[in-house]
């Protein structure tokens, strides 16, 4: 497959705009810098940011074992989604796939940019319908979004499953590992190489702590990075959330250990609610949340407000009637979420 035959016909024209940083990259103190309209007076955030994050990349290259070639960041993870759109997809033209239940951004930004979606809804397991999948597929498919593990179901999807699809979709295949941390199953980073249509998004928004700085990763071949960073805004990353993230990414170790404490809490909450006389099923999770079918979930949802609780309703989405969405809280949270659950 030619990725160049993928790309919108504008876009591979388009000359990208070159920032005073991109034309001028040294950031030594022996410089005057009145190139690019700042304010001289420094107070620590008067410059413009790196416009490619080289520090950032830097130490996820090193922990993600990804050349930095490879590595676009974006402003969330909803960026990096809106750039391949942008990319890839031709307004009022082409259209793309998702697997509802799913997460909801995939729909919102296709409309935002006159994208038709095409729905194929996971099976009763919760996993994909590859014949379905492909029946589908037509000349102005373009992309296939994967959430794996998924939202708000907290499963991941086979890999055989997924291995299908990348060989037989004609269209760039985006995987989605927000909560890749939180799984035993092994990242599609491992086989980047082997699918130059494969994109793999993350975030530092999950496991890494970092919701509040918004910052998304893209993982994709060089050639597919190259075209993304030329649509990209020049200054996308902001020099505090750079900042932040550099502090977060430095210290894996206190991270990791979160991401453990996450995990034995995951396994606690599903224990308790096992024993939660209203709770029906609870499915199997990979993520840092569990997917609960109860009697009644609107009214389960309306009696933990009541109790001070925020938990999500996901009832009407395709599959989930009556589920409520957990997120692992801290110890006290979870305690006083069993609390006040065997009081309902």
């Amino acid at each position: 497959m030619k990725i160049t035959s993928l790309i919108r016909n504008n876009i591979k024209s388009l000359k990208p705009y070159s920032s005073a940083r991109d034309e001028f990259k040294e950031l030594s103190s022996d410089f005057v810098f009145i190139d690019a309209n700042e304010n001289p007076f420094e107070n620590g955030v008067n410059r413009y940011p790196d416009p490619q994050q080289s520090l950032v990349k830097t130490h996820l290259s090193d922990i993600k074992k990804i050349p930095v070639e490879n590595i676009l960041l974006g402003n969330g993870s909803d960026e990096v989604l809106d750039l391949i759109f942008r990319v890839f997809c031709e307004p009022n033209k082409d259209n793309i796939i998702t697997l509802p239940p799913t997460y909801g951004m995939y729909e919102v930004l296709a409309q935002t940019n006159a994208i038709e979606v095409q729905k194929i809804e996971l099976d009763h397991n919760f996993q994909p319908r590859t014949k379905d999948i492909l029946d589908v597929v037509n000349p102005f498919t373009k992309l296939l979004f994967l959430c794996s593990p998924n939202n708000p179901t907290a499963n991941s999807f086979e890999s055989k499953t997924i291995e299908q699809l990348l060989h037989n979709f004609n269209g760039i295949v985006v995987i989605d590992e927000a909560y890749i941390d939180f799984s035993n199953t092994e990242s599609w980073l491992s086989r980047l190489d082997e699918f130059p249509n494969l994109i793999v998004t993350q975030t530092l928004s999950k496991a890494y702590g970092m919701a509040g700085i918004r910052l998304g990763v893209c993982y994709a071949s060089v050639e597919i990075i190259s075209v993304l960073n030329r649509i990209k805004p020049p200054y996308n990353i902001n020099e505090l959330t750079q900042r932040k993230a550099l502090e977060r990414l430095s210290d894996y170790k206190l991270v990791f250990a979160e991401i453990q404490k996450i995990l034995e809490q995951r396994k606690w909450l599903r224990t308790e609610l096992e024993m939660i006389a209203f709770v029906d099923t609870i499915y199997p999770s990979d993520a840092n949340f569990l997917l609960v079918k109860v009697d009644n979930a609107t009214m389960r949802y309306n009696q933990l407000i009541e109790k001070g609780i925020v938990v999500r309703n996901r009832t009407n989405e395709p599959g989930c009637t009556n589920c409520l969405r957990f997120s692992v809280g801290t110890q006290m949270e979870n305690i006083k979420l069993i609390k006040e659950l065997n009081t309902l």
